[in-house]
């Protein structure tokens, strides 16, 4: 079961006009549509919302974690413009831990929404600093810049990397900040819709993070 749509920029529950949808802040707006709770039911119909539009997970996922999350921003299936999705597990040194994946095309919002930035424009901080991660996206290397989030309401919970990828930008949110450290340059980012039957090896649910 799908949760109504709502803004990708702020979570405001947005309404439809018969032509278009509108959020109170933000005016006109492509909506974010996301399940309820996350199953492979529900993935299917995910990725058939989004059959142009990756949605990217690292894979292999670790062991004894789960897929949390995922949603479509766009008049879907026609016009998606981001995917996101999360996985939640445990490590060692930090606990419970949540990373959320989001690729958009510019201008979207959802990334920042996500890393809890306000109006945030990523090419800024590709223009200005020096990279500091790799990962490889199916198998080819992209680089990462880090995201300060001093700004994000005082809040130091999360750690946040942005780059490009295949012409959108790449989001990836660490939950707690410290939780970072288990990026690795080897890590992969597979598309989901390119694993098949594997999908039905990987574990769903657990409460959506309140991202």
């Amino acid at each position: 079961m799908r949760l109504p749509p709502e803004c990708p920029r702020c979570g405001v529950e947005v309404a439809f006009d018969g032509e278009r949808w509108d959020c109170y802040a933000h005016g006109e707006i492509a909506p974010l549509w996301r399940p309820e709770v996350a199953s492979y039911d529900d993935l299917a119909d995910h990725l058939r919302s989004s059959p142009n539009f990756p949605t990217y997970l690292p894979w292999p996922l670790p062991l004894g974690w789960a897929v949390t999350d995922f949603g479509v921003v766009g008049n879907v299936p026609e016009d998606a413009r981001a995917t996101l999705a999360c996985c939640s597990g445990t490590s060692e040194m930090d606990g419970p831990v949540d990373l959320l994946i989001v690729t958009e095309e510019p201008g979207t919002g959802l990334g920042a929404r996500c890393a809890r930035l306000d109006d945030w424009d990523p090419a800024r901080v590709v223009a200005d600093t020096a990279p500091s991660a790799r990962v490889k996206v199916e198998g080819l290397g992209v680089v990462l810049w880090t995201v300060s989030t001093s700004a994000a309401d005082g809040l130091l919970d999360r750690s946040v990397f942005v780059g490009e990828a295949d012409g959108r930008w790449l989001w990836l949110i660490f939950r707690p900040a410290s939780a970072m450290l288990l990026l690795q340059s080897e890590w992969l980012l597979q598309d989901v819709s390119d694993l098949g039957p594997t999908l039905l090896e990987v574990e769903f649910g657990g409460p959506p993070p309140g991202w």
